[in-house]
């Protein structure tokens, strides 16, 4: 029998190492590099002569039916999965602890038993009373969802396959344990073995498997990078502690558009739908200030209008800060710097803070423009007019680009009552604009246009 060997690999990237060391050789990350026990069979043996069945070849062309969705009811998740549920699939679904990622599940749950679909909720962190409890005081105690508190993969697998429901949600896969494999729950390759199983059972059986992952301090899912791999839908369950707002996020589709969003609001009974977060989002804005502009931007395929507010003050500070909340600091930076090398806008010695009203996250570029005037209304303590809307991006030149779907943008910034919109000059016309469009096509007239001439 071979002697069981322990190997060394990298959490980010999945590479081996025969020992540890501080930095993954293959993708560079430091303190990555945990160590592997290996699962006690021994090494594959080379293929030597034996041969294998002949696999069955198909044409791009054949015609294939469409694949069927299992809704939930939930407006929401439905636009996040691509339309529902697609049977034979695994979902991943993380987020920061206490988000509610248990609450939308049982949610989800309840939502498709009473839809008709068998399904079975496994809880590794609960016990099958407190889950109950959680119905409860959410109104689900009705709903005919089978609950257990199992960690064993070997009797999860089992009842699964026993019980033949067409979703199975198991929370969470980090508290899973198999016991072919010789290292403690949580670890590197107990994640690993615990996903492969359970997707390799969806796969066979033909249901649809929902697991939900912790996540590290840099919000990223713990364990190996393969899980988010093996699966066919990664979705980030996000918001901020602070506010009401929780956004549903998919990063990865295999069967739908990968960046679409879905938003829930946190209430006393769970979480509820928002059919239309731009009004949510921009439903706390006042009387016209300085350093508050609005975006209208997209999510996936969803337009979405947000408020950005900046605040500049003089720094006491040798080095200014520079906060940024729900956007990328560099991209401050860079956006700082252009200001001051194209249109002579300096902001040193100056603190500088960014923040996306309502906790949302704003990754597109689009959002370079509307970043800009809120800087410089901040800096010069001059309100833009309240129904104006931005979107635009910088280049390092200082030129405005267009940016994808402007279409989408203006017609949602004209739903919610806006009249003006200032966007590039080469952004793609209709000749039927719902508001009317003013055109710049670099900083420095955007600057002139909207703010003026600038000490």
């Amino acid at each position: 029998m071979a002697r069981q060997t322990n190997n060394f690999r990298c959490t980010e990237c999945g590479a081996t190492h025969k020992k540890w060391a501080g930095r993954c050789d293959a993708c560079s990350a430091w303190n990555s590099i945990v160590e592997d026990a290996g699962t006690g069979s021994s090494a594959p043996k080379a293929l030597g002569k034996a041969r294998g069945r002949t696999v069955a070849l198909s044409d791009l062309s054949v015609e294939d039916t469409a694949l069927p969705r299992e809704l939930s009811g939930i407006a929401e998740l439905d636009r996040v999965t691509g339309g529902g549920l697609v049977p034979a699939s695994a979902t991943l679904v993380g987020g920061d602890p206490g988000i509610g990622k248990s609450t939308l599940l049982l949610q989800a749950a309840a939502a498709y038993a009473r839809n008709g679909a068998k399904v079975v909720y496994v809880s590794g962190e609960e016990a099958a009373a407190q889950i109950r409890m959680r119905a409860k005081r959410l109104g689900l105690a009705d709903a005919p969802v089978k609950l257990a508190a199992e960690t064993n993969l070997r009797d999860i697998l089992t009842t699964l396959e026993a019980e033949q429901p067409r979703l199975a949600i198991i929370d969470s896969i980090q508290t899973m344990w198999s016991d072919h494999v010789d290292s403690a729950p949580g670890s590197v390759s107990q994640v690993r073995a615990a996903a492969h199983e359970l997707v390799t059972f969806a796969k066979r059986k033909g249901i649809s498997v929902i697991l939900v992952g912790h996540v590290t301090k840099d919000g990223q899912i713990a364990g190996p990078r393969v899980v988010e791999h093996m699966v066919d839908t990664v979705l980030y369950f996000e918001g901020e502690r602070g506010h009401q707002f929780r956004i549903l996020r998919a990063v990865k589709n295999r069967f739908g558009p990968a960046d679409e969003i879905g938003v829930f609001e946190m209430t006393g009974a769970g979480l509820a739908e928002v059919s239309n977060p731009s009004a949510l989002f921009l439903s706390e804005r006042g009387k016209p200030a300085s350093g508050s502009v609005v975006f209208a931007g997209i999510e996936g395929t969803r337009p979405l209008l947000c408020e950005i507010q900046a605040l500049v003050a003089a720094s006491p500070l040798a080095t200014p800060r520079r906060t940024v909340v729900g956007w990328d600091s560099q991209r401050l930076g860079m956006i700082l710097a252009v200001l001051e090398a194209r249109a002579g806008i300096g902001f040193g010695g100056m603190d500088v803070f960014l923040n996306v009203a309502g906790g949302l996250r704003v990754s597109e570029p689009a959002a370079d423009l509307a970043v800009a005037a809120a800087l410089i209304s901040a800096r010069q303590d001059h309100a833009l007019p309240p129904e104006t809307i931005l979107f635009g991006e910088i280049s390092l030149s200082g030129a405005l680009r267009p940016v994808p779907q402007p279409e989408a943008r203006l017609r949602e910034a004209a739903k919610l009552g806006f009249t003006r919109a200032i966007a590039p000059a080469g952004m793609r016309r209709t000749g039927s604009d719902p508001i009317q469009v003013e055109t710049l096509d670099d900083l420095p007239g955007f600057v002139e246009s909207v703010f003026g001439q600038l000490d």
